[in-house]
């Protein structure tokens, strides 16, 4: 009775083991070098609060406020001018000194100064130049606190509400994504661009936000909760074949990675849905995962992986050695050698039964002359 089910658990569990040919052809194997030049990374599927978001375009603007012009009350002439344009002043420093045109020895001065703190975006003044209480001299902003200012397309505008909190990217600060919440939306629509004002405050203490920076927005409408997730950098391929890249099953198989196939749902900025395909805690590559669908194969081969992985042979695709194959192996690993060149059991086996074919042949032929010569009388006897 044991006997048998012994034999049945030797002959199921490879099965279970094996590789399907799919899964051996969609199936990318590194060695850390190759992890480490492909940047690979990656995060585990999971359900997570889904963001359902709208998107749009716009730009930074200095806030209300934030910007100041120095202008001299009296008219005269520029004796001197510390301002310098692009670079940061603080509030109730001095700005350029100009001499009045009242008559005096010297002629009486009017020291100007930084009506607030800031960055210095123009100056329109050199020592020596004449101006009068007209002129704008110099300019500052303050970027502590900017507004972002989106886009919105008119058939999206219906979603929007003061206090809805957006995803902000901008172009030119690589890496980092902005908070913000709705402050206000335009009073009128742009009739050219068929858009909408949506104003958004974003702080900027360092300074790195600058007017009319162009900037993504990713606006939260509502949200779902419990659905599962991956980065959106993680899915690849287009929109009639979305894929991604698993690492494998087997913790055995270092640097191993299978392109599945995955439907998706809804995405916004960050998350793409994932409908089938995945389950909860599969790791999926983020960073390096559209490197991998040129790396072929990779830099290991799946024989070798398995191999080291589970301390037997495999075939070359992966899969377990039937048993043909390991009474190969045992007679000398499946080939043989002789004179030199190396025959595979395959090869072999044709040669046998190409040999077989030949003597038969043979055979045939030797015996076809025997029985021509005993129907050759035949003739001579009724003849007589």
């Amino acid at each position: 009775m044991f006997k048998p089910l012994l034999c049945s658990l030797l002959v199921v569990t490879p099965a279970f083991a094996a590789i399907t040919p799919e899964e051996a052809a969609n199936t990318v194997i590194l060695d850390e070098t190759g992890v480490k030049n492909l940047k690979i990374e990656f995060v585990e599927a999971e359900e997570i609060d889904f963001e359902e978001t709208i998107f749009a375009l716009g730009r930074i603007r200095v806030a209300p406020g934030h910007r100041a012009v120095v202008s001299s009350r009296v008219p005269g002439r520029v004796l001197s001018v510390a301002a310098h344009i692009d670079v940061p002043i603080e509030k109730g420093a001095e700005v350029a000194v100009i001499e009045s045109r009242q008559p005096g020895d010297p002629p009486p001065s009017v020291r100007l100064t930084a009506p607030l703190g800031g960055m210095v975006s123009a100056v329109k003044i050199v020592p020596g130049q004449p101006v009068t209480s007209d002129d704008s001299l110099v300019e500052i902003i303050d970027l502590s606190e900017v507004h972002a200012t989106a886009a919105v397309p008119e058939h999206l505008v219906g979603g929007l509400r003061v206090g809805q909190v957006a995803h902000i990217r901008v172009i030119a600060v690589p890496g980092r994504v902005f908070e913000a919440t709705l402050a206000h939306l335009g009073a009128e629509a742009d009739g050219k661009s068929g858009t909408l004002e949506a104003a958004f405050h974003v702080e900027n203490p360092d300074g790195v936000l600058r007017p009319d920076m162009r900037a993504e927005f990713s606006i939260v409408l509502s949200k779902r909760e419990g659905v599962m997730s991956i980065p959106r950098l993680a899915l690849q391929g287009d929109a009639t074949n979305r894929t991604v890249y698993r690492k494998h099953y087997d913790e055995s198989l270092k640097n191993t990675f299978v392109r599945v196939a995955v439907q998706v749902g809804a995405m916004n900025d960050r998350f793409v849905e994932i409908t089938g395909g995945l389950v909860a805690g599969d790791e999926v590559v983020t960073t390096g995962a559209y490197s991998l669908g040129f790396a072929g194969k990779g830099s290991v081969s799946l024989k070798e992986a398995l191999d080291a992985a589970h301390g037997h042979e495999h075939a070359e695709d992966g899969s377990e050695l039937t048993a043909a194959q390991k009474a190969g192996q045992a007679k000398g690993g499946g080939e043989h050698e002789h004179d030199g060149a190396k025959f595979s059991t395959l090869t072999l086996f044709s040669l046998a039964s190409n040999g077989l074919l030949l003597a038969l042949l043979i055979v045939a032929m030797r015996r076809k002359p025997k029985a021509d010569e005993t129907a050759a009388p035949a003739p001579k006897a009724a003849a007589h």
